[in-house]
């Protein structure tokens, strides 16, 4: 598995690999805070800033059984980029645009330069705790010449109730994810990436968000969106019996020990949700806005207080509504089915109508999405009081191969084997 725990650098020691800023002739460490970063879906945000350590020397190794970016703790920031293959690409082409994203991630994720298509913006920064996540969807295969080896769990999610999405932002061949603690660092690698697959395939969609930055709560705390609300407290760890078979898949072959990624970008009726008094906020979602507790619980709970969804009032109501988000979402009212969150805000200004056009980039990784996203979301749109103030806006679904060792690339066992 990938390093979950990111690697502290410290200020006064050199980094065990020559830098980007050391290699191109860089300036200082920089900025000082924590080497854990901000997280959504349940994982802590974080820590204080440590005395020593710099944002931008926190690096998660790209080579590893799992790639990089499902189970770290979810960076500052985000790009998603998915990419259609040119016509005249085929199945060599593919393995080396694969085998030269996969370098390129590596290097930048150690702090180095990305070498070919290199373009100095990230000059002056550490990797920032960098990760870059590769996806196929299902049109790839037919394209490569691989539609014989097409997973069964890639086939296309069902229409939803309410949904209202543009294809020109859904979908794609390939999908990159992207994360970071610094944009620049981000933004870097996006960069080269879409430079480096010129000639073999061609941006299709990009999609920018964010989460709390590094160090900026005093201690680690389950981020929040943009309703306000503590957002995704009870996400599976990896800690949990039976995380490994919820969110990685068994097979086929080539992807034992990958993942599937539902991708959903989730507009946020925020001028509506805004005008809404506390306690119907509260109550659409059935938890206190100000810590997260369930309204189960009572004055006396917290965040990480059980859900209880039979408790009810003293005259016999229920303390969790029958339409509020937590009794929706729960494992318990959808046959277990669960899923890894990893989600981030997005802000991209203004409407023609004056709202904002904001709300949450969401991925949910799981070993099938037939018994995890959909039928979740099924559940959702029909009957969540949350989805009234939702718009379901993009969609795409990839599955996300095992990782690379040192010396390979993300996809080989699929294009060699």
């Amino acid at each position: 598995m990938s390093t979950v725990e990111r690697t502290p650098v410290e200020a006064s020691s050199p980094p065990p690999r020559p830098s980007r800023r050391a290699v191109l002739g860089g300036a200082g460490a920089g900025l000082v805070a924590g080497a854990a970063g901000g997280a959504w879906g349940g994982r802590a945000s974080a820590h204080a800033p440590a005395e020593g350590v710099t944002l931008g020397g926190a690096r998660v190794p790209f080579h590893g059984p799992r790639q990089a970016g499902i189970v770290e703790p979810a960076q500052a920031r985000v790009e998603w980029a998915a990419f259609d293959l040119l016509s005249s690409t085929r199945r060599d082409g593919l393995a080396a645009l694969l085998r030269t994203w996969s370098a390129a991630a590596a290097r930048m994720a150690a702090g180095e330069p990305a070498a070919e298509g290199e373009n100095q913006i990230a000059l002056d920064a550490g990797p920032s705790s960098l990760t870059v996540t590769f996806g196929f969807g299902a049109t790839l295969f037919d394209k490569a010449g691989l539609a014989d080896r097409r997973p069964e769990a890639l086939a296309a999610l069902p229409a939803f109730p309410g949904d209202a999405l543009d294809p020109a932002r859904s979908g794609g061949d390939l999908w990159v994810q992207i994360g970071a603690d610094d944009a620049l660092v981000a933004v870097h690698a996006l960069r080269v990436l879409v430079r480096l697959a010129t000639g073999l395939a061609a941006p299709r969609w990009l999609m920018s968000g964010f989460a709390r930055t590094p160090g900026a709560t005093p201690h680690p705390m389950t981020g929040r969106n943009l309703m306000g609300q503590v957002d995704g407290t009870n996400n599976p760890r990896p800690q949990d019996p039976g995380f490994d078979a919820a969110v990685f898949a068994a097979g086929p072959d080539w992807m034992a020990g990958g993942s599937y990624a539902v991708l959903r970008r989730i507009r946020m009726l925020l001028e509506g949700w805004d005008t809404l008094p506390l306690d119907k906020q509260e109550r659409i979602i059935g938890r206190r806005k100000s810590d997260g507790a369930p309204l189960s619980g009572g004055p006396d709970a917290v965040e990480r207080t059980p859900v209880d969804l039979a408790a009810t009032d003293p005259d016999g109501v229920l303390r969790i509504a029958p339409d509020a988000h937590v009794r929706v979402a729960a494992a318990a009212s959808n046959g277990g089915a669960a899923m890894l969150r990893r989600g981030f805000s997005f802000h991209d200004g203004l409407l023609p109508d004056g709202s904002p056009d904001a709300g949450l980039l969401f991925a949910a990784y799981q070993a099938d999405p037939a018994h995890g996203f959909v039928p979740v979301q099924q559940r959702l749109a029909r009957g969540d009081g949350l989805s009234r103030y939702l718009r379901h806006e993009a969609s795409a679904l990839f599955a996300v191969p095992p990782g690379a060792p040192e010396g390979g690339y993300v996809g080989q066992p699929l294009l060699e084997g």
